[in-house]
């Protein structure tokens, strides 16, 4: 082992026995057992900084400051150039603040997802009459303009 690692080890193991979460026997569902040991990983930080990663620290960042340009009345455009982020993540945030439940597009079931619509109106599928006159050019048929 080298000293590194046992240092990690070390700290590790302070950090478990200084922030034991609570017994699940103790708690009638399983949901209040999960809310009452995400208060105490709050109310510690050094154990909230050991579990998330830098690339979680970094969404949980980005999906604040979105909730905040929401709020100060920014548009998505505006937001999304600020921050670097689709219209879509930005759609997905403000809407997990109506439903106090953030889903990530990838969560999110299919059911939930825009699905294409196919007209069954034949006269969508027929060819587009081309305005112009043709002339065969070496990847197929253009129009240029009469």
């Amino acid at each position: 082992m080298t000293r590194h690692s046992t240092a990690v080890n070390f700290m590790v193991e302070f950090y478990m026995y200084k922030f034991a979460l609570p017994l699940i026997s103790r708690y009638p569902s399983r949901k209040e057992w999960e809310n009452a040991c995400w208060q105490k990983i709050l109310k510690s930080n050094n154990l909230f900084e050991l579990l998330i990663t830098s690339y979680e620290r970094r969404n949980l960042i980005m999906r604040a400051a979105v909730i905040s340009g929401i709020n100060s009345g920014k548009s998505y455009r505006q937001i999304a150039e600020e921050l670097w982020l689709s219209p879509q993540t930005i759609s997905s945030i403000k809407k997990a603040l109506k439903e106090n439940n953030y889903q990530s597009y990838r969560e999110r079931s299919k059911k939930e997802r825009k699905k294409k619509v196919y007209s069954s109106n034949p006269t969508v599928n027929q060819k587009r009459k081309h305005r112009g006159k043709p002339v065969r050019a070496k990847y197929g048929t253009i129009y240029l303009p009469y």
